[in-house]
């Protein structure tokens, strides 16, 4: 998956909030985990509501309905935090075409996102080798762009939509607290 054109700098990395670069974190991880363990990774969002974070799949017959189901949910977000959207594709570089893995993500209300990836290479036996730390690569359109602070919404609204809701199955909320309790990187 590869038809997207972020905006990439030669500036410093901005300042990026806590949560955003949490859930930009985790999904690059994520992500690098089911390369190293033989899997595909279908682009997917992750979306940061109270503590928790659901993550949901958009598997599409092209790089543009992939990128339109997410901004399709990420969108409908009612009291999200932040989220990211993350994906496998490449980067071009003054040596040409790097494989990366994507995570793009915002916040609620700022004109702009952020992107960040893993560049790596796979070696004749399939292995992935991933750079040691994850590079920012520019600013990307941000999803959230309209949409409210997650606090302007009701605990109403936000219950509504993700608690009682049949828009994630059982088992895609993860609780970002336990996550930091637990001294495990999000």
């Amino acid at each position: 998956m590869a038809d997207r054109v972020v905006e990439s700098s030669d500036i410093q990395v901005p300042e990026i909030p806590e949560t955003l670069e949490k859930v930009l974190l985790f999904t690059l991880e994520e992500a690098k985990e089911k390369l190293n363990n033989g899997a595909e990774v279908v682009p997917f969002t992750a979306l940061v509501v109270k503590e928790n974070l659901f993550i949901e799949s958009h598997p599409g017959d092209s790089a543009e309905e992939c990128f339109k189901l997410a901004r399709h949910t990420v969108e409908g977000a009612r009291g999200a935090d932040a989220y990211a959207f993350c994906y496998d594709g490449y980067i071009e570089t003054d040596d040409g075409n790097r494989d990366a893995l994507i995570a793009e993500g915002g916040i609620p209300g700022e004109e702009h996102g952020v992107a960040a990836g893993y560049l790596y290479t796979v070696d004749d036996d399939g292995a992935y080798t991933f750079e040691e730390e994850p590079a920012y690569i520019g600013e990307a359109p941000n999803f959230m762009e309209r949409l409210k602070e997650a606090d302007e919404y009701s605990e109403d609204d936000i219950d509504d939509r993700y608690l009682e809701g049949d828009e994630f199955e059982e088992g895609d909320a993860i609780d970002m607290e336990a996550d930091e309790e637990d001294g495990a990187e999000a």
